[in-house]
Order: C-alpha cells, then sequence, then structure tokens
C-alpha cells in the first residue's frame, strides 16, 4: 500500500490523502462516516480515473483512516473544514465530486460553500441530514437522556461496529443542514441509490431529487443493491455516473 501525503489544515489536523495527476475535471472522491480512502469505491475510482487520464483525488477526514484526530471527537463541520481545505489547497479548476453516504451530504456542502468549482456531482446512497433526521428524530427519551447527560450515546450499525454519537456531533450537524432551504445545483448530478440498503433508504433519496434545483438531475435506484454499492455491476454504474457528470454544458 502506498504511503499517502499529508496536509496540515489552517485547523491544526493533519490530512492524509492520495492525488494522481491528470486532466480535469479532477474526481474528488469524499468517503462516508468511519470510512477511508482505502475502501472499494475510492480505489476503484481512483484505477478507474488514472486509466482515462483523470486527475484524482481521495483522502481521510480528521479522525478516519490514516488522518490526526479520533472519531469521537469530530462533527460534520469539522469534517466540511477538512474537504474545503483539500480543495482548496490541493486541486485547481472544476472538479467533480463523488460523494458516498456521509460522502453526498459533504458533497452537498461543499457544493454550496464553492459554487464555482463543482462542475459535475455523483451521489452514493447520500445521507444528507442524518445526524438530525436519521439518529436524533429516531431517538428515544432515554437516549436524549442520555445524550444530554453523558455527552453521547452509542449505536450499533449494519455496516460496520457500533459508534459513539456525541452532543456535539448532533448540535453541529444543525448548522450544517441542506434540505431545509433551496438547494440550487447548476451542472449534472447522478444519484445512485440500492432498495436493500439499510442505512440510507429509498425515500431520502427520493426526497433529496426533489429537493434539488437542477436542469439535470437524475435518481437511479438499484434492486437489491445495499449499501456498500460495492459489486463488480455497481461500481461500472459508479464509473458510468462521472462520466456523465464530468460533461460541462451551459445551464
Amino acid at each position: 500500500m502506498t504511503e499517502p501525503t499529508y496536509l496540515d489544515t489552517a485547523q491544526g489536523r493533519r490530512i492524509a490523502y492520495h492525488y494522481s495527476e491528470g486532466e480535469g475535471p479532477c474526481v474528488v472522491f469524499l468517503g462516508g462516516l468511519k470510512s477511508d480512502m482505502q475502501g472499494t469505491k475510492a480505489v476503484h475510482l481512483e484505477d478507474w480515473a488514472q486509466a482515462k487520464g483523470r486527475a484524482f483525488l481521495r483522502f481521510d477526514y480528521s479522525g478516519h483512516g490514516q488522518s490526526s484526530g479520533t472519531f469521537e471527537e469530530g462533527c460534520i463541520g469539522d469534517w466540511h473544514e477538512d474537504t474545503l481545505a483539500v480543495i482548496d489547497t490541493l486541486t485547481e479548476g472544476p472538479i467533480v465530486a463523488v460523494g458516498s453516504s456521509m460522502g453526498g451530504w459533504q458533497s452537498l456542502l461543499l457544493a454550496r460553500a464553492r459554487p464555482e468549482r463543482v462542475s459535475g456531482l455523483v451521489t452514493i446512497a447520500a445521507s444528507p441530514d442524518f445526524t438530525e433526521d436519521g439518529w436524533f428524530a429516531r431517538f428515544d427519551a432515554a437516549q436524549k437522556a442520555e445524550l444530554e447527560k453523558a455527552g453521547q450515546v452509542e449505536l450499533a450499525s449494519d455496516y460496520m461496529d457500533p459508534y459513539i454519537v456525541t452532543k456535539r456531533m448532533v448540535e453541529d450537524g444543525r448548522n450544517h443542514l441542506v434540505l431545509r432551504d433551496p438547494l440550487e445545483l447548476p451542472f449534472r448530478v447522478r444519484m445512485l441509490q440500492g432498495t436493500a440498503d439499510t442505512a440510507v433508504s429509498v425515500a431520502t433519496a427520493t426526497r433529496l431529487l426533489d429537493h434539488i434545483a437542477s436542469t439535470d438531475c437524475q435518481l437511479l435506484l438499484v434492486k437489491d443493491a445495499d449499501h456498500r454499492f460495492s459489486t463488480r455491476d455497481c461500481l461500472e454504474l459508479i464509473e458510468k455516473a462521472v462520466e456523465a457528470a464530468s460533461l460541462v454544458e451551459e445551464y
């Protein structure tokens, strides 16, 4: 495994990344919650981009993978700052953001913060606003009391070890919601969603589809695909989505 390069951010975090030179727009992979840049989708897309001569960037948020910090210290806003730091420092010109799960939320925050940089967007089982609509909205009275008293609760997951949800993460998430205000994305948007995904529902995908303001936004539902979306067929669909999102037109 090739050793990563590191970027020291203004917030004092050390972000591990891999960048491949190539033609633009640069493809930037934004990983999911507690995932890292060694995942199947990230590495596959890097290989694909290199074969196509495309510039490509994958990285670990703070508290993830080989970057500094611990997961429990982080929140959506921290990882948004990490994303902006790598985009602003390591890339130039237009980019195509590819966001998986929580990375889908991060890609939408990126598009809102740097609208002049994003020329296309691909989401894979995007989970915008999940700290509020997926977690807090489903907490029972005991969990809410524990969150308030202890500052954290433990949640089980179908796709990873149990993880800690902190009060800071929930409260910070409310400052970064994207489904409450207009979300204009004036470029090609391709959304991918598996029908067997137990972490992100089809209803979440259709809600995002309805919410986005775009002249070219498509949602592809893949029967029986799960949240990992990493089978050979699913990876090929991601490739096609990136190719489609890379076409720049006047809107």
